[in-house]
């Protein structure tokens, strides 16, 4: 494509978190950006709370680490699963330890001020150039380039740009999703909660933990979100009058137990439907969806707005990969189909939760509540999931397409400090040698960072998985295992390179 000043490597229709990431991850590569967005300024209104380790290990892919966590706090007591009888019967656990991202697992946060650091952290890139108050008017696409048609909400001025490809981060509305022509599959769950968020003005006895009141009278979420903000989800019962229930004298009524109105000040009360959906074909071409564009689901697990960022993750460095000519145009159909699955299987755990803080009938709230032995709440951490079928070796399902640790190396620095945005072969010098010049070609073609001496923290990862080696994409998934120069010369051959 022609070098022109209205060419870019990728167009974003969206600045939400998901585009306002991906963005930031290719401004880092160098990549040439438009981003697209019709609001003026960042909604200001509190909406995502949490985001896990993994999501936090994408922003120090960004650059952004620091950042984040200024803005906001570990999930240090988890979430308590409360039933009608105020026993506890689930608790899904919290810690400020490192865990395997070297981070905390969980943290909440104030969306307005994260999106704050997103789109600061644009400015550290010329090239990425940001279009507030603009419109996605049309999008074609030809064997070479997408055209994008934009317009101005404020001049009325219609404008063209050139793009490789064109990322939908534009949510569940998405026009990026109707050119491409995808249908939305719905999972099974569809409610209306209400969602209540106040700024505590004096001390107030609250749990410092979120509370999930699976009490079939009115199931209802409390969550310590950050600072002074708190925020109460209410399930709309069918008979509510949904124009009453949002009104002060009703809200203050039904968090009385917890709040008064003279104790903290309304932010926000609004509701919203809780769904489960995602779409059948996230690409076509080179137009591709990511976050709400293409899968929505039930809050239950805190994981809408990070399975948005864990799509702008995946597809960043396959972006850059065939961009830069390291890889072949195939490699982007692997986002799809690594993906979907991993958000699916998501989506199905947040609805099995869902089921059982919304049962609102008495008899099956009392078999549910049987299940749980009394005084003895079960402990509970969200598994890490598999990709699905894509980039990597299919043969060691518990270890290739799951996220590699971050451990601390015995310099200091973090894992990811030292690899930056490239993938890693790490082993031992004798398994290395012997992989075939073939393989070795490969792993400098991919621009794989080559480590033949691992440190204590990465041997020690090798020795408790009876591995000589592993290969590491630059998202940190593991690409394979091996335990010989033959292992390594199969695995590699998952490994990414253009022919």
């Amino acid at each position: 494509m022609p070098e022109r000043a209205d060419a870019y490597d990728v167009a974003i229709v969206g600045l939400g978190p998901t585009g306002a990431t991906l963005a930031n991850l290719l401004g880092a590569a160098g990549r040439s950006v438009l981003v697209l967005e019709r609001e003026a300024a960042i909604f200001p209104l509190p909406r995502a709370i949490h985001f896990d380790g993994e999501v936090l290990r994408i922003f120090q892919a960004a650059g952004l680490r620091e950042q984040a966590l200024a803005i906001s706090r570990p999930g240090v007591h988890g979430m308590h699963f409360v039933n009608g009888a105020g026993q506890t019967m689930l608790i899904r656990g919290g810690s400020a330890a490192a865990g395997p991202h070297g981070c905390a697992n969980n943290y909440y946060f104030h969306q307005p001020q994260l999106e704050g650091v997103l789109r600061e952290g644009l400015a550290r890139f010329p090239q990425v150039h940001v279009k507030l108050r603009h419109e996605l008017l049309g999008v074609t696409q030809d064997g070479e380039a997408a055209t994008v048609t934009y317009g101005s909400l404020e001049s009325g001025q219609r404008h063209t740009a050139r793009a490789r490809y064109v990322v939908g981060c534009d949510g569940a509305r998405s026009p990026v999703r109707q050119a491409i022509g995808s249908n939305m599959v719905d999972l099974g769950l569809r409610q209306p909660w209400l969602v209540f968020d106040v700024v505590l003005q004096q001390p107030v006895d609250l749990p410092p933990y979120t509370v999930q009141y699976c009490d079939p009278r009115r199931p209802m979420t409390y969550c310590n979100v950050v600072g002074e903000r708190r925020r109460w989800e209410i399930m709309v019962l069918p008979d509510d009058d949904r124009d009453a229930l949002v009104r002060p004298d009703r809200l203050w009524t039904l968090v009385a137990p917890w709040v008064r109105p003279e104790q903290a000040r309304l932010e926000r009360a609004a509701i919203y439907t809780f769904q489960s959906v995602v779409a059948e074909g996230w690409r076509d071409r080179r137009l591709f969806l990511a976050g709400d564009a293409c899968h929505q689901t039930p809050p239950f697990l805190g994981q809408g707005m990070c399975a948005g960022i864990r799509d702008a993750s995946n597809l960043a460095w396959k972006l850059d990969a065939v961009l830069a000519g390291r890889a072949s145009d195939a490699l982007l159909d692997t986002y799809e189909s690594e993906r979907k699955p991993h958000v699916r299987a998501l989506i199905e755990l947040a609805v099995r939760l869902g089921n059982i803080i919304q049962t609102t009938d008495p008899a099956l709230a009392a078999e549910r509540d049987a299940k749980f032995e009394a005084g003895r709440p079960e402990v509970f951490e969200l598994p890490p999931q598999l990709l699905g079928q894509g980039a990597f070796d299919p043969t060691v399902p518990d270890l290739a397409g799951r996220p590699f640790p971050q451990p601390q190396l015995d310099d200091g620095r973090l894992l990811d400090e030292l690899l930056g945005r490239r993938g890693a072969v790490i082993g031992s010098a004798q398994v290395l040698s012997a992989a075939s010049a073939a393989t070795a070609s490969r792993w400098q073609r991919s621009g794989a960072m080559v480590i033949d001496r691992p440190d204590a923290s990465l041997q020690a990862w090798l020795r408790s998985h009876d591995a000589a080696a592993v290969i590491l994409r630059p998202d940190r998934y593991i690409v394979g295992v091996a335990r010989s120069g033959a292992d390594l010369d199969r695995i590699s051959q998952y490994l990414p390179v253009a022919p």
